[in-house]
Order: structure tokens, then sequence, then C-alpha cells
């Protein structure tokens, strides 16, 4: 019986063309109707109460007026008689309602004036009868039915559920937005659903089965049925979905709303839900917590809602960093996690800045790397331009490079014989810089001439759509097109390179002796770093040429310091050249699988070079960066 009423109603409300809604013998028996339904998913009903839900939606949209009417409860009596409202309807209110409607049924706007209690157009004809309601829910029977029914077992009622209620804090009038989010539970209730589909998921759940699980979206929120499953897989599924919807709706959404329910999200579900996992001294914690984050921000598309993820992982602090500060808590903590004794945190860790990478917003990028290299104090003040490539890289004075090591073979082919050539803005020469990468590994440690493999051109191709994507999404930042002239009159100031890059440039320091899989992280993370198209990211990671201040390390000087360590540990070990033959091939699977003494060593080489001409490619195809009339030296004889 309850299935014809609803079906009854619903058609009525729908095909009826006079305006009713706001007459109190309607919305309150609509009221009391929805309330009939189902108070758990699973109801019998679910199926006519969403289609009431759809014509009511419909018709608020169409007349945001009416919100009010169908919310209608107890605090809205109390806070109407706290104004000095009158608390009783005049009795010539539905005729002036109609009237204020033209002949085409279109709702004529309701007036904006502000009042202190809230929005006066919404309120002014509120029927304020202080009869109580069933059960006190009446202010949000619509939007606790909604709620309801967007959890339903069946998907195209939840689907139409969440479309409804998508409608509803999409209304165009400011004063209607203003009344959901301050007299409705809307947006507690909606991300309160989050943080509960957080809490069921299980704490178990394997990093690479979460980044696996690509696609999820909240009109098709379960995976494809014939992909390989997993325990916790529809908890998940169902998570990333809502989580989805969520951005879905701060996108769509009034801004008074979505502001509202960004705020919500930052508060319950950022800092009460999510913070305590990424902060718990239980690994498995910390890596599931990490990975989540990782997925939920590949996902992301409101700027609202990830302007508020980054200020929550990264802070507001946009003054240049120093060593000894106290960073924001949450960011010191991921910092730390880069660095973590447990390489799968460490790997699941830059996974997540890699991610960050790649979404645009400006602060991210500010934050992690630029505000360091405003003013580039990393170039030494009044030094002259170096004569020679011996000069810059102050080689005889590093430990490294001892007699013993320039004659094992790396001389000839790392240091090109002429200085850099310069172009009229002082910028090196492409091809020199090119040269540099691709000639920093010595001849004994490369392998990858020796197999059919891709080569530098490969990398030239995938460089340049990465950084055509990378330059477009940082086009309307209004970034500078040359690096900042050096002030003489300015007061120098030491050098620190950030938290950020100083973990990714001890990780690089490290490369001979960690894990293959960390290597490949860490190495991704610098290769997206590289492609930004500003001129001190540019210059501070990608130019092998510029004169670094006292004390100051680069990308490239840690390279050569990692070649120099390189060239030593090659002559203890016996049969070098063959073994990292195998192991190349092992890792591409043209070999078994067989363990080998060094091979952590042999492959962290094999990383080196890879890495050493992805960075050329990088080079390669972000020089000239503004100016076709870059003049290029030609190559050195025998050399790219």
């Amino acid at each position: 019986m309850r299935q014809q009423v609803f079906q009854f109603f619903s058609k009525v409300l729908a095909q009826v063309q006079h305006p009713l809604l706001h007459y109190l013998s309607v919305h309150r028996p609509v009221q009391k109707l929805l309330r009939l339904g189902g108070t758990a998913p699973g109801s019998v009903t679910e199926k006519e109460e969403v289609q009431l839900t759809t014509v009511l939606c419909s018709k608020i949209q169409q007349d945001p007026e009416l919100l009010a009417y169908i919310l209608e409860g107890k605090k809205i009596v109390g806070r109407k008689k706290a104004c000095g409202e009158p608390t009783a309807l005049p009795k010539d209110i539905a005729s002036h309602r109609d009237k204020d409607c033209s002949h085409d049924g279109a709702p004529a706007r309701p007036q904006l004036d502000g009042e202190p209690c809230g929005a006066q157009a919404l309120n002014s004809h509120m029927p304020a009868e202080t009869e109580q309601l069933d059960g006190g829910t009446a202010e949000s029977n619509l939007i606790t039915s909604l709620l309801g029914l967007c959890q339903s077992k069946k998907s195209r009622v939840a689907l139409k559920a969440q479309e409804n209620l998508l409608l509803l804090v999409s209304v165009a009038s400011p004063a209607a937005a203003t009344y959901l989010v301050q007299s409705s539970p809307c947006c507690p209730a909606i991300v309160q659903h989050l943080c509960q589909l957080y809490r069921s998921m299980p704490v178990f759940l394997d990093p690479a089965d979460i980044a696996a699980l690509e696609g999820i979206s909240w009109r098709l929120p379960s995976a494809p049925s014939d992909e390989a499953s997993f325990p916790g897989k529809e908890a998940l599924a169902a998570f990333l979905g809502w989580f989805d919807y969520c951005d879905h709706l701060i996108t769509e959404a009034h801004t008074v709303v979505a502001d509202a329910l960004v705020k919500a999200v930052a508060e319950k579900f950022f800092v009460e839900t999510l913070q305590p996992q990424l902060l718990h001294v239980s690994e498995q914690s910390i890596l599931t917590s990490t990975a989540l984050l990782t997925a939920m921000l590949r996902q992301l598309r409101s700027p609202a809602l990830l302007r508020e993820a980054a200020a929550f992982l990264l802070g507001t602090d946009r003054q240049p960093e120093a060593p000894r500060d106290n960073p924001h808590a949450l960011y010191a903590h991921l910092i730390g996690h880069c660095d973590h004794l447990s390489d799968e945190i460490s790997i699941a860790t830059l996974r997540l800045f890699e991610e960050l990478l790649q979404k645009p917003h400006e602060g991210i990028i500010r934050s992690l790397v630029l505000r360091n290299l405003e003013g580039r104090p990393y170039v030494a003040w009044g030094s002259p331009e170096p004569e020679s490539y011996e000069d810059t890289l102050d080689l005889e004075e590093d430990p490294y490079f001892t007699d013993s090591f320039l004659d094992s073979g790396f001389q000839p082919r790392a240091k090109p014989r002429l200085a850099p050539a310069t172009s009229y803005d002082g910028k090196t020469a492409v091809t020199e810089i090119v040269n540099s990468f691709l000639c920093l590994v010595p001849e004994e440690a490369k392998t990858s001439a020796f197999l059919e493999e891709t080569g530098y051109d490969t990398y030239v191709h995938d460089a340049y759509g990465l950084f055509q994507e990378c330059s477009s999404r940082v086009a309307s930042w209004g970034w500078p097109l040359t690096p900042t002239p050096l002030d003489p009159h300015e007061p120098e100031r030491p050098f620190f390179e950030g938290h950020f890059l100083r973990v990714l440039f001890d990780r690089m320091s490290r490369i001979l002796d960690q894990p293959y899989s960390l290597n490949l992280q860490v190495t991704s993370v610098l290769s997206r770093l590289a492609l930004f198209p500003h001129p001190h990211i540019h210059e501070y990671l990608l130019d092998p040429y510029i004169s670094l201040a006292p004390g100051c390390r680069s990308l490239f000087s840690v390279l050569v310091r990692v070649i120099g360590d390189l060239m030593q540990r090659i002559q203890r070990v016996p049969q070098f050249p063959g073994k990292l033959l195998l192991v190349r091939k092992q890792l591409t699977g043209q070999a078994p699988g067989e363990q080998l003494d060094h091979q952590t060593l042999l492959q962290g080489v094999v990383v080196l070079e890879e890495f050493c001409k992805e960075l050329a490619a990088i080079a390669f195809v972000k020089f000239p960066p503004h100016d076709p009339r870059q003049n290029l030296s030609p190559a050195p004889e025998g050399q790219v």
C-alpha cells in the first residue's frame, strides 16, 4: 500500500502545474510521507521513495524558495521567534506567492536582503506553527532520506539518489544555499558517511591493490567484475566512489555549499580521521593510509578541495625553509617517511609526492621547491664564469676524484674539452648539457648499447609529451621566462635546498645501496620535478655548469659524486661488465632471475645509466624553452 501511495503522490506533484508545495496543507503531509519510507537500506519502497525525492528536488531547483518549506521544522520556529518575526502565517501569503509567479510557471527570484538570523527571503514567508512534528526530524527529512537512499544496495536507486542530492546542493539561489548549510545537516552528514566508509575498510589493504583499482567513479563505484578480486575490494571501491562523489559535489554545488563541504571534509575527514593514521606508529597503518591518500589525490578534480588537501599535507608557510626549522607537523612526518627504515613506506610516500606534483595547484610546487630557490641563493656571488668544466665541478678538491680514479677511464668521456658554449642570454647550450648527462656514466658501466633496447631517442619522445602536459598545466601561473637577475645589493643568505629536495638528494646519493624499486621511485620523482618549466628549477636541476655557492649541492653534483663512488667500487667487483650485463637482462626479463653477488650495486648502476639518459632527454626538450633563436653549438665529435 505504501508503494501505491508513493507512486500516486509522486505523479500528482510532478504533473500539477499550479504551485502547491508552499501551502501548509501540502508540504506538511509531504514531509510525513517522506518519513514513511524505510529507515534502513533495503526498504521495499526504495524505488518509489527515490521517485518522490526526484520530483521534490526538481521542484526545488525550479523555485529555490521551496527548500525552506520542505525542510521546515521546529528549529526554524525557534529561529523565527528569536528574530522577533511573527509566528502566524498571513492569510494572503498564498495569493501573494501566486502573484510572484509568471504566467509560464517560472517563479520570481527571492529577495536577498540580509538578516542577522539567516536567509530572510526564505524565512519571511515560512509557516511558523509551533506544533511538534513526528520525531523532531522534519527539518531534515529530505536530506536524511536522500542520504539513506544513496546507501542502497540497488545501484540504480543509489545513483538516482546521488543525482537528486547533487540537484539539491546546486540550487542557484544564494539564500537557499545559505539555508541548506545553516539549517540542515547536509554537509556534516555527507562527510560523516565518508568517514564511516573509510573506517569500514580493512587495515591490511595491499598498496599494490589500492594502486591497481583505478577508474572508480561515483556513477560506477564498483570495479569491473572480471578484474582480480582481493579482500576489502568492495569496501575500498565504495569509499573511493563516495570520495569521488564528494569531489563532484564540491565542483557542482553552489559556492556557499561547496565552501561548507570543503571545510567539513578538511576538519572531519582529513584532520580527525586520516591524519591519526598517517602519524600512527604502526607501519601497516602508515602504509595503507598513505596509499589511500595517493589514490584519492589521483582522482581529485575540485580546485577548492585540492587547495585544502595541499594545505593539510604541506601547511601554508611559503617562506624559505631553514635546516633546523620546525615545518608543518604532517609535512615533517611525510618527509621523514621518504627516508624511512621501511622501504615500502618510503616508496609509498614518494608516490604520494609524485602524485602531488602532477596536480594543477601552484602552491604545491612552491611549497616543496620554489620558495627555496627564490633569489637564486644557490649561485656563487661574484664568481667569474668558469673557464673549464673542471673549474665548475672542482673535481680536484673532491675526495672521490683521486689520481687513480681519473686514470681509470672516467676523464676522457666525462669532461668535454671545450668550455660550455653560451648564448646571448647566458644560458648554456643544449648540446653541452645533454652531453654532460649522457657522458656522465663511464663506458665500462654502460650496458644498454649491448642490447636491442629503446635508447635515448625514446626518452626524448616520452619527455616531450610529459613536458607539453606539464607546460599546459602551469601556463596560467605566470612564471618568469628567465632566471631572476642576481642583485648585488641584496644581503646574501645561506642556501638550503629545502627538506623535500634534501631527502631526494640524500636518497639519490645512496642509489648504489638501495633496492631497485626504491631507486625507480626516487628517480621518477626527480624527473617530474625537472619537467617543470620554471627557470630556477631548470637551472638548479638541469644546468651542470652553474657556479654553486660554497656548501651547496645540485642534482648534477650529487650524480658526479655517485659516479666517483661507483668508479672506486668497480675495482672491487670481479667480472663487473659481464655481471652488469646479466643483471640488465634479468631486469628486462631476458635472463633467469638468479641471485648474484653485488646485485643491489649492479641494479643501481642500471638505474643510474637510464636516469642520466632521461635527464638528458628532459634537458633537450626543454631547451630553448622560450626563444627559437637560441644558438646551439655543434656537438663535439663522437658525441650526441
